[in-house]
């Protein structure tokens, strides 16, 4: 238990512990650019309307297909930082059915130490981007039953 209301999956547990392990927020930023850096690319063909991120000042673009009962994201953001942020969220959310994605709640950030350094609009942002892929988990979720 990581100090959120509900556990969270494998990989997002380990995202948040390696974060917990870094106490200066530089070095945190790094961690995320870091993840920004090896996130596979997002085809531009992907980058329309649907997948957009409302609500964010950079320009964000999420997809989730269901391979195999498990929902696989892509995403990308022309910002280096919202685009760790994705990454971040991708990294601990994708391969998992769509029901444990809607079980997680966004206060895992909090664990990160993230949201202390993160902006306004920024934390906003992280909220939006976690909402579109719970959004989309349930989409698929609806569609395959």
């Amino acid at each position: 238990m990581v100090g959120t209301s509900s556990p969270l999956p494998p990989a997002l547990a380990q995202i948040v512990q390696r974060f917990q392990r870094v106490s200066d927020p530089k070095q945190r930023y790094e961690q995320l650019i870091s993840l920004a850096k090896r996130l596979d690319p997002l085809p531009e063909a992907a980058k329309i309307p649907e997948n957009k991120v409302s609500g964010c000042v950079s320009q964000v673009y999420i997809t989730a297909d269901l391979v195999d009962g498990k929902v696989k994201y892509q995403g990308d953001s022309d910002s280096q930082l919202v685009k760790g942020l994705v990454a971040l969220l991708i990294k601990g959310l994708d391969g998992l059915p769509p029901e444990e994605i809607l079980q997680v709640t966004p206060d895992f950030i909090q664990a990160t130490g993230l949201n202390v350094s993160l902006t306004p609009s920024r934390a906003n942002g992280f909220y939006n981007i976690f909402r579109m892929m719970q959004q989309k988990a349930y989409q698929l979720q609806g569609a395959a039953s």
